[in-house]
């Protein structure tokens, strides 16, 4: 850092902090600014006020103490190679980039050494993990360097979609793309590579232009969607999920041994159960309370949660291991899991079997009467669990509905579980972490593979009780290593953007609901909202705009804290079964507490753990959207056969394209085009989340119930088409006009401008000083 300012200085301007702050990436906060600049205590309130309007005007931005440049990338980040230089060199943008919000995405010039590491060439379209350098001030090319650290995706040469055979020869491929949904693809009898009507196909663009369908080549046949499990291996492909494992990964999993009580502590006698839902293949985490017999600790209660020892068999650089960093995490489908670990470790050896010896990594926590943790300590043991437990099934033994299994375990063991819990959750209540109330829906299929329903699963204290010992296990963890000062990899979620903070109070302008935050931003303050609408015709509306202005959790290698959960620290230990981050987090704490063999190794580092974070991110994303469009493949299935039938539903979604609806009793997805709203122009407006007529004032807005009927479904692409049968509402008298441009575009404009005025003012400044000032126009005056 630089050398300190003499303190009697004067107090720095906006522009010289600014510049300090862009000058060490990474190492600003308050008490280094304070430093640099020679402020006593008594300045420090006057910098907090310049750093706090710096964040409100996008100049600077937060992430726990860190302070950044609003715009400046982290030192690890997935990027698009997009295009080649004039010199040559490779130029890549980040991967996800909102240029709506933040403007133009930063330039990246990728930089290859004379000798590449194998894995690590990369070329125009491909997706990489980047380890951002730093340029020499004065160069003139692109603001960042980046160095290749792994090609996370290569470029796809290729479409996906599902082979129809024509009668006279040749085919059609429906795409599986929803955004392609209509467009298909015409193959000629000699480029069907014998594939066979229902085969998803793998298709290379041959012709695009002319005169009718563009014409493709089938390159791969990657299986029947006759067969039981087609639906699921669409996504699976479509996003590039590995499904077989590579053959030295299934040798080192079937040689795997039982583990013993050598080098662990002997818990088999303590009493820990499992709770999952009933058709859980994997049961990783186990639970036991008692009342605490420390007089120092009256009223309170010691509770374990033991979780399966996975780095006991998955060790450092193993072919397990590297398949498991590829993976990233299982993915679950609702017919099939694709795991992160062959199933002789997923499925049997840490599977927490009742009655079965099973090496563990627990967490004894020490709890408060006053629900608080007051200490807690790892040790590796091997335990035996008492029963398998499905979440409803203990929660009818606690409402007095024992069955066979249950009703033995009730007193010794339930119902301390749930004493524990219920000191735990008056403490979480008075932490008060964010409370979206947002229904899951859960699709059962039958024996076939198709739809038999869609149902929401009650929300029930037994979800919960086992919620909050995984969390104070989770932050037991982190803790952990930071006494131990150990690189770890975080579970973190950022506080909203000012952008979004913004657009939320808009939108709740809107609603004529108050919307002050004073102090620092809090969950508590979205709880306040959500408490306001609760029961209301509005509640669904306002709980999905609120999530919409949340930012997205990640993982990384430095804190800043899960807003969330409003957590200062807080890390994934409790399912390294099916989950890389926590298996990093067991490595780490075998380490830092001497438990053994299966230690993270020297060589990991902040750095190293950095790039791990940001792949296994991706990874979990690419998980989610593989989820969530099998299950929209799935509903538009069992929908295909109901077209002209009628549905009610809310509006999901609002574009200026046109209105998405969800479905009330199946939570299905579906569009109705802004061209079939009717013949006048509906134009969007961002701060109410509506489409409003120009002529009628009829308005269409986000959260609004409606009856609609099912006009398409294309059920490999997973689109279904609505027709809007309700009337729209008008929108209400006294609210602010349309102006011909949404809140973004003003907000654009209005920076563009500031730009331009605070330019001009720099010029005639200078101009001044020089002498070269030309005359201006006399002022008028008052």
């Amino acid at each position: 850092m630089k050398k300190q300012h003499d303190a009697n200085d004067d107090f720095p301007d906006r522009e010289s902090i600014v510049a300090f702050i862009r000058e060490h990436p990474g190492e600003a906060n308050t008490r280094e600014l304070a430093r640099h600049f020679g402020l006593k205590n008594d300045s420090r309130a006057a910098l907090r006020k310049i750093l706090r309007e710096l964040v409100d005007d996008g100049v600077i931005a937060k992430k726990g103490r860190r302070i950044q440049d609003a715009r400046s990338l982290p030192p690890t980040l997935v990027a698009d190679i997009v295009k080649q230089d004039a010199d040559g060199e490779l130029i890549a943008v980040p991967a996800e980039w909102a240029e709506d919000i933040d403007g133009p995405a930063p330039v990246i010039e990728i930089h290859t050494p004379r000798r590449p590491k194998p894995g690590t060439v990369a070329g125009i379209g491909e997706r990489v993990l980047l380890r951002l350098e730093t340029r020499e001030r004065g160069a003139k090319a692109a603001p960042y360097v980046g160095r290749v650290i792994k090609v996370l995706e290569k470029t796809r040469h290729r479409l996906l979609g599902i082979f129809r055979a024509q009668p006279q020869g040749g085919g059609r491929m429906i795409p599986i793309d929803k955004k392609q949904a209509g467009r298909e693809l015409a193959i000629a009898a000699a480029d069907t590579g014998n594939a066979e009507d229902g085969d998803l196909i793998s298709v290379e663009l041959i012709r695009s232009r002319g005169y009718g369908l563009p014409a493709g080549r089938v390159r791969e046949r990657l299986g029947s969607i006759a067969t039981e499990k087609a639906i699921s291996l669409i996504a699976i492909h479509a996003h590039e999920i590995p499904l077989e494992f590579p053959r030295a990964a299934i040798t080192e999993a079937e040689a795997a041994k039982q583990a013993s009580l050598k080098g662990r502590e002997d818990w088999r006698d303590l009493p820990l159960v499992t709770i999952d839902p009933p058709d859980a293949k994997d049961h990783d985490d186990a639970v036991h309370a008692t009342p605490d017999d420390d007089p120092a600790n009256k009223g309170g209660y010691i509770v374990t949660v033991a979780i399966a020892d996975v780095a006991f068999y998955v060790r450092p650089d193993s072919a397990l291991d590297r398949e498991a960093l590829k993976r990233g995490n299982s993915v679950y489908f609702p017919d099939r899991v694709v795991p992160m670990l062959p199933e002789r470790i997923s499925n049997d050896l840490c599977s927490l079997k009742p009655g079965e010896p099973r090496g563990s990594i627990a967490v004894r926590l020490v709890i408060g009467a006053d629900g608080r943790k007051r200490s807690h300590s790892f040790h590796r043991i091997l335990m035996r669990s008492a029963a398998r437990l499905a979440y409803a099934q203990v929660q009818a033994a606690i409402d007095s509905r024992p069955d066979e299994t249950t009703a033995p375990l009730l007193a010794p063991i339930l119902a301390p579980l749930y004493a524990a819990y219920r000191l735990v959750k008056r403490a979480r209540d008075e932490r008060d972490p964010l409370e979206l109330e947002l229904p899951e829906r859960k699709i059962l299929l039958k024996a076939d593979g198709h739809v038999d329903r869609v149902v929401t699963p009650e929300r029930l204290d037994a979800h919960r009780l086992i919620e909050e010992f995984m969390i104070l296990a989770n932050v037991a963890a982190a803790e952990t290593l930071e006494k131990k000062a150990l690189p770890l990899i975080y579970r973190v979620h950022d506080q909203p953007s000012q952008e979004k903070v913004h657009n939320l109070h808009e939108f709740l302008r809107t609603l004529d609901m108050p919307f002050t935050k004073s102090g620092a931003l809090r969950p508590a303050v979205f709880n306040r909202i959500l408490a306001q609408v609760k029961g209301r015709d509005t509640e669904s509306l306002v709980n999905e705009v609120v999530l919409r202005s949340q930012a997205q959790a990640e993982y990384a290698s430095e804190n800043y804290g899960h807003f969330g959960l409003n957590l200062h620290r807080y890390a994934h230990f409790t399912s390294p079964i099916r989950r890389y981050a926590d298996l990093i987090v067991h490595r780490a704490l075998i380490r830092a507490l001497g438990l053994g063999d299966g230690a993270l190794p020297e060589h990991e580092t902040l750095q190293t753990l950095g790039e791990v974070a940001a792949a296994i991110s991706l990874t979990e994303r690419r998980a989610m959207k593989a989820e969530r469009e099998t299950a929209d493949r799935l509903i538009a299935h069992f929908l295909a056969d109901r077209v002209g039938a009628t549905f009610q539903g809310r509006i999901s979604g609002v574009t200026r394209a046109g209105l998405f609806v969800k479905l009330n009793d199946t939570g299905a997805d579906g569009l109705i085009p802004v061209r079939s709203l009717g013949s006048e122009f509906f134009h969007f407006d961002e701060a109410r989340h509506a489409l409003i007529g120009t002529r009628s004032g009829a308005m269409h807005r986000l959260g609004d119930a409606v009856e609609v009927r099912l006009v398409e479904a294309a059920p490999v692409a997973g689109a279904l088409r609505f027709e809007l049968l309700s009337e729209a509402v008008p929108a209400p008298r006294g609210k602010r006009a349309f102006n011909g441009r949404n809140h973004a575009d003003n907000k654009r404009r209005g920076k563009l401008k500031s730009a331009s005025k605070a330019k001009e003012r720099s010029r005639k400044g200078k101009a001044r000083k020089s002498g070269k000032a030309k005359p201006g126009k006399p002022k008028r005056g008052k």
